[in-house]
């Protein structure tokens, strides 16, 4: 059939819009809105048949009159958006079954391929689409968005979700007693010192930190600091100085705490801190119960470097661990004697490696062991973690950097940023999602 047949068999079904109309060949042509193909097929019928040309004057009985609302919609959509900041969004929408069962009838009626064209949702999401992004002069994303509108026409509501921001960055921890995140047995966390600043920068509702790994409590981290993600729910802004929040952090710890490499990443980086591999490497000041000789000391490190370690769960975590036994490499461990008492040992460890338990034995959990090799009981007494570096490649990577040019925008800024649909100069913001097809 050719494209005139189509047009009549179309109208044929009843009174339709322009969108409507154009809707069932929307994989013809590109550049064209919907409601641009159906009013070229309707001029189109006319001058074939050399009838006058007539405007739609009867309600579309597929869409109810959803496609005349694009340009409120919009104006909704940027209403609910307030003051929070994007530089990228995506629109996605709730069609009344009814509506989405006319559009499927439209095509069945007109002989048409069920799956011919688009559906009424996507036209509805990339028309609002459009509207927003030259309103806002923002771009669409349609992976992961800065923020997220519902159009749910059903409920009669636009709804905004705003995705988390993820702040990339490495923390030392100089002061021993701070658990990692929150925990009620203890005053403060490393997550409590570093996310305030943040939340109020990025205006946040809660900041989740997601570490590489975590030390004891009792623990220093030194060295480059530990790899971390903070994540931001919620945020109403986008853009901050990480330098400034860097100082801030500081200087509200009083130096208890310390960040650096900080930078913002996409929210896969959280992941890639989380289940990368890493090596760790520790120094230890160990005790002993007895007195050691210097040359069983350095043949027991000798035993150790390189060997494959057995550990059962140690049963300090076995109430909050599964009761497995794992295994670990010492990729490199040395020290020395302090006195026939005391010794500092350096070990770097595949992650996971329980060092405490390395050097004690936990009650012969843990194989080898420096106190099974040296027969005599052994405790480490301080533990500072010097370095945490990922295995074959860095925790933090150029693929997981967010890399962003010029500053977020809000609907306070439309009025500034926005241009008119009917702009002729050229590509506007949201013309990348102009297609149907």
């Amino acid at each position: 059939m050719s494209l005139i047949d189509d047009a009549r068999d179309l109208l044929a079904t009843g009174p339709l819009c322009d969108s409507c109309l154009g809707r069932p060949v929307a994989d013809r042509s590109f550049g064209l809105t919907n409601a641009e193909r159906g009013r070229a097929l309707r001029t189109t019928l006319a001058l074939a048949e050399d009838e006058p040309y007539e405007e739609p004057s009867e309600p579309c009985w597929v869409c109810e009159g959803l496609c005349e609302r694009f340009d409120e919609l919009a104006d909704r959509a940027l209403d609910a958006l307030g003051d929070t900041e994007l530089y990228t969004y995506q629109v996605g929408s709730r069609v009344p079954p009814l509506l989405g069962e006319n559009d499927r009838l439209l095509r069945v009626d007109a002989g048409f391929d069920p799956e011919a064209g688009e559906e009424l949702g996507t036209e509805l999401n990339r028309e609002i689409g459009r509207r927003i992004g030259r309103r806002l002069g923002a771009d669409v994303d349609f992976g992961r968005p800065d923020v997220q509108f519902l159009v749910d026409l059903e409920a009669d509501t636009v709804d905004v979700q705003r995705n988390s921001i993820s702040i990339y960055g490495r923390y030392r921890k100089l002061e021993r007693g701070i658990p990692q995140t929150e925990w009620e047995k203890f005053d403060e966390s490393v997550e409590e010192l570093v996310a305030p600043p943040f939340l109020s920068a990025f205006r946040g509702t809660e900041g989740v930190f997601h570490g590489a790994g975590r030390e004891d409590v009792d623990a220093l981290m030194l060295g480059s600091g530990r790899p971390f993600v903070l994540e931001i729910k919620q945020p109403r802004r986008r853009n901050a100085d990480l330098s400034e929040l860097r100082a801030a952090i500081e200087e509200g710890t009083d130096g208890t705490v310390e960040v650096e490499s900080l930078a913002f990443a996409t929210h896969g980086a959280i992941e890639r801190v989380k289940e990368h591999d890493g090596s760790k490497t520790y120094r230890a000041t160990v005790d002993f119960v007895e007195a050691v000789d210097g040359d069983a000391f350095d043949d027991a490190l000798d035993r150790l470097d390189g060997a494959t370690i057995e550990q059962r769960t140690p049963n300090r975590v076995d109430h909050r661990r599964a009761d497995l036994v794992r295994e670990r490499t010492v990729l490199a461990i040395d020290g020395s004697l302090e006195d026939e008492y005391t010794a500092t040992v350096e070990i770097h460890g595949e992650g996971g490696l329980y060092i405490k338990e390395l050097v004690s034995g936990d009650e012969g959990r843990t194989e080898p062991s420096l106190a099974g090799l040296l027969g005599a009981d052994a405790t480490v007494a301080t533990l500072d973690v010097i370095d945490v570096e990922g295995v074959d490649e860095p925790f933090f990577t150029p693929e997981f950097r967010l890399d962003r040019d010029g500053a977020p925008v809000s609907a306070a800024d439309a009025e500034r940023a926005a241009v008119s649909d009917d702009t002729p100069n050229g590509a506007q913001p949201g013309d990348d999602i102009l297609d149907g097809a």
